[in-house]
């Protein structure tokens, strides 16, 4: 079992006037009902996904929902929608109530409880275990922060950095953590160790085909799933490029207008993150088409039917991803970018926090020199807020300082 960083912040909230109505949503298989059942054991578990109970929790009145189940879990239940304004019926008339709110379609579920919950619940979204996480082994086990999580959460010095990932004394544990990301991803269900690779392979194979079958059909009521497919293969293709519509239409036949809505149905049933373009700045150099990256590299080689060896798209995208998930555990105030400008300079990431920016460029190799980090020189000059400061992340295990402003960390390292 692994621990989750934000059950701390979830337990605290519990324990106020405002933690009445929690909300989980997330991908299918992120640990939501495992996490819930852990933090509020003597909690009734209804699941709604049974079409008989799930008639039978409809024909329950106000009353008798706080007399028979005043402390609850449902699972699933932007299935049956309509008790989501019993649960509200509750709320309104006892104060001694509390329940949580759980489904895997952030589109069905989110669209009811702003309708009926504003105001009233707490939301939170469950992601995919971090790397931190990964590296626990049970509830009781402290999550570390990330040097990543440091510089966010206290704007660290650089004069702190290790000189080299191999003076780190826990490196062979964050390493073999990393490879268990770098190969498979980051689902629970096949963070244990005890399973082999081809279990975890064939998990995620599974995976890839209920998402299809359940969540998207649930989704957008599909009658033809292949077009969906297509374009599900070819993003996995073209993880961390930027999105042309059109050109991305002509290659699996249909418009561009399905293409976004495609990609929209992708974003939010948390299977890819949607990088806006930074345009803050009124530059006629950047280029505003946004990016598209996968949030989970094993999912990636699942729909793609192949293992070993990733491109640096890919680990661009899983890179990204992981800093997107940490952030998110944080319930950090940031916006996410990347940038590019018409003349070649680019930046894969860029985190905006409310005192400046931090700027991140992402290589596979193993050796990096001050080149590498082009992209990130002269930066001041196109943000509209401080360069906090700019990393170069990859796998060379030294670290190097080009300036003030720009350093070189490898990237297990940074993020373990």
């Amino acid at each position: 079992m692994k621990n989750r960083k934000i059950k701390a912040y979830i337990k605290e909230r519990s324990a106020s006037k405002t933690g009445k109505i929690f909300v989980f949503t997330g991908a299918r298989q992120t640990g939501k009902t495992t996490l819930s059942r852990h933090l509020f054991p003597d909690f009734s578990y209804l699941s709604i996904d049974d079409p008989v109970l799930r008639g039978r929790y409809k024909q329950l009145s106000a009353k008798q929902w706080f007399s028979q189940f005043p402390k609850a879990i449902l699972d699933e239940v932007q299935k049956e929608p309509v008790l989501i304004e019993s649960i509200k019926s509750v709320y309104e008339q006892w104060d001694d109530i509390q329940y949580v709110l759980l489904g895997s379609s952030q589109f069905l579920l989110l669209e009811k409880v702003k309708e009926s919950l504003a105001g009233r619940c707490l939301i939170f979204d469950l992601l995919p275990l971090t790397i931190p996480e990964l590296r626990t082994e049970s509830w009781d086990d402290v999550i570390e922060d990330s040097v990543f999580q440091k510089f966010v959460i206290n704007n660290i010095s650089v004069d702190g950095l290790l000189p080299s990932f191999m003076l780190d004394e826990k490196m062979v544990d964050k390493l073999k953590v990393w490879e268990h990301y770098f190969k498979f991803g980051a689902y629970p269900a096949i963070s244990d160790a005890e399973l082999s690779d081809n279990e975890k392979r064939d998990w995620l194979k599974n995976y890839v085909r209920t998402y299809l079958e359940r969540d998207i059909r649930d989704l957008a009521s599909f009658r033809d799933l292949e077009p969906f497919q297509k374009l599900q293969q070819y993003l996995a293709l073209n993880t961390g490029n930027l999105i042309n519509a059109s050109a991305i239409g002509n290659q699996i036949g249909v418009t561009s207008k399905t293409v976004h809505r495609y990609i929209n149905y992708f974003e939010i049933s948390y299977q890819a993150i949607v990088l806006q373009a930074w345009s803050r700045n009124k530059n006629k150099r950047l280029i505003k088409t946004p990016k598209i990256h996968y949030l989970d590299n094993g999912v990636i080689q699942a729909v793609l039917n192949k293992q070993g060896t990733i491109s640096g798209n890919e680990f661009e995208s899983l890179v990204i991803a992981e800093m997107y998930k940490q952030l998110k555990n944080m319930q950090a105030p940031v916006n996410l970018y990347h940038l590019r400008t018409h003349d070649g300079k680019e930046v894969d990431f860029l985190v905006e926090l409310p005192d400046g920016y931090y700027a991140f460029e992402i290589k596979m190799t193993e050796k990096v020199r001050a080149y590498d980090a082009r992209h990130l020189q002269g930066l001041s000059e196109i943000l509209d807020k401080p360069l906090l400061h700019s990393f170069l992340l990859s796998n060379d295990y030294d670290t190097q300082y080009f300036d003030d402003k720009t350093t070189a960390l490898n990237v297990t390292y940074f993020l373990s």
